[in-house]
């Protein structure tokens, strides 16, 4: 096989959406902050006329490898049963090439590689910048691109576009995004604590969309809940905040929040950060509690500096 050597390079940052799990799905403002890790995506042209696919994870292990037809692509073949992440890589380059036909229409192919700079399993946003990064590429709409493929709010593709702590809207399903400042005091009292369980946020949200009854007054509440946590300076405050937040997604959810299922007895505030149940959950503490988490089990403990695009 004979590479070409004019590679294109894009890159696009991981997600953490600290307010409005959920409720953004119904029109709430909710905070969203881009993380300093993302995913890199390298594009080479190639003699032969097919797609030669490789991801590498932050260890730069092979994850995921593949070959595509440019048939495979446009008539959307279904890979389903031999292969769901192949499956849905079609998905997305199919609706890509919906957006842009031209892509497909290259007398050459391409030699695409993914390159994660966060472990795969964190679930900041291994989906959202692999296709904002094909849109990049591609030159056509990302947000576009994941309500047809992948689905979901589309907080992450603003996260992924955006340097700076965001506020995110739906309105009329149009994606509003405002770029705020966010670094209180206290963000010296934010950690970052991975649950080791990565969740499937399709499934997450479509048990959410069950749960549809006596949301407008929720909604109403978590976009106040953004908008005081963005303004406030205070720790206690924030606390205070977060806990609320908190207690509404539980009721919502009707399930548990994550520090009455798994720490009951730590002094500080937890709070669920996406999907219910896994990846990452945000901590307030006085102290670094690093050595808690740690005597509990849990390894990949993340201050907001380290965290943080800022």
């Amino acid at each position: 096989m004979t590479y070409m050597v004019n590679k294109k390079t894009f890159y696009s940052n991981g997600k953490l959406l600290i307010t409005g799990e959920y409720v953004v799905l119904n029109g709430a403002k909710s905070l969203a902050l881009p993380t300093k890790y993302g995913q890199n995506l390298h594009v080479s042209p190639i003699e032969e006329q097919k797609i030669v696919w490789t991801s590498f994870d932050a260890d730069e292990s092979i994850w995921f490898e593949t070959e595509l037809t440019f048939e495979d692509v446009i008539l959307k073949k279904d890979f389903e049963e031999e292969h769901p992440i192949k499956h849905t890589l079609v998905e997305i380059l199919h609706q890509a090439n919906l957006q842009n036909p031209e892509f497909l229409k290259a007398k050459k192919g391409y030699k695409i590689e993914t390159e994660l700079t966060f472990p795969r399993n964190w679930g900041l946003g291994t989906s959202s910048t692999l296709i904002n990064n094909i849109a990049q590429w591609l030159e056509i709409d990302a947000f576009e691109l994941l309500r047809k493929s992948f689905g979901g709010s589309g907080y992450d593709i603003a996260c992924a576009q955006n340097n700076t702590a965001i506020i995110y809207q739906l309105e009329n399903e149009k994606p509003i995004v405002e770029a705020v400042t966010f670094h209180p005091e206290f963000t010296k009292n934010i950690y970052f604590v991975y649950l080791n369980k990565k969740q499937n946020s399709r499934h997450a949200i479509q048990n959410y969309m069950n749960k549809q009854q006596f949301l407008e007054k929720n909604t109403a509440t978590i976009s106040k809940i953004t908008e005081k946590i963005i303004a406030t300076d205070s720790f206690n405050e924030a606390e205070d905040l977060l806990n609320h937040h908190e207690v509404i997604l539980s009721n919502i959810l009707e399930m548990q929040t994550v520090k009455e299922r798994l720490f009951n007895n730590f002094t500080g505030t937890i709070k669920s950060l996406g999907a219910w149940g896994g990846d990452f959950v945000m901590v307030l503490s006085n102290e670094n509690p690093t050595q808690y988490f740690l005597s509990n089990g849990y390894e990949t403990v993340l201050s907001y500096e380290e965290m943080i695009l800022s």
